[in-house]
């Protein structure tokens, strides 16, 4: 676990702009078991690409004109529960962090690992997932 002084401003860089942390296993069942709409789900971490690429990468992608429905994330190291109950619904894809999934109607249809996200540029990331929210958004 992370002292929550260190991780508030990582969590804030998506708070800020609309996503809804999830701190319970009963809150991602809550999300996954609506199965109506679009889903964005955030593993957050406090790793340097998660840093230097996904978040800023996921607020970019947000300038698109499409968009998920709801923005989410759970804090890997953090939320322990949360991450471990959407990694479920993030199968097959092994653990990563960070890692952003995209939900169409209760279904993984779209899903970064860190090694898309780990040395890429924060723009290619937005780029990739602006392309996911014109598909399925």
């Amino acid at each position: 676990m992370y002292p929550p002084e260190l991780v508030a401003p990582m969590k804030e860089e998506l708070t800020n702009v609309g996503f809804e942390e999830l701190r319970t296993s009963t809150e991602v069942d809550q999300l996954m078991n609506e199965k109506q709409g679009t889903a964005l789900v955030v593993v957050n971490s406090v790793c340097g690409c998660a840093a230097r690429n996904a978040r800023p990468g996921v607020r970019m992608a947000l300038e698109n004109a499409k968009r998920p429905d709801k923005l989410t994330t759970v804090f890997a190291g953090v939320d322990a529960e949360a991450t471990q109950k959407a990694r479920q619904y993030m199968l097959p894809y092994p653990p990563s962090s960070p890692a952003i999934a995209l939900f169409k109607d209760g279904r993984l249809v779209h899903f970064l690992e860190r090694h898309h996200i780990e040395g890429r540029e924060a723009s290619m990331i937005a780029d990739n997932l602006s392309a996911a929210f014109d598909e399925f958004c």
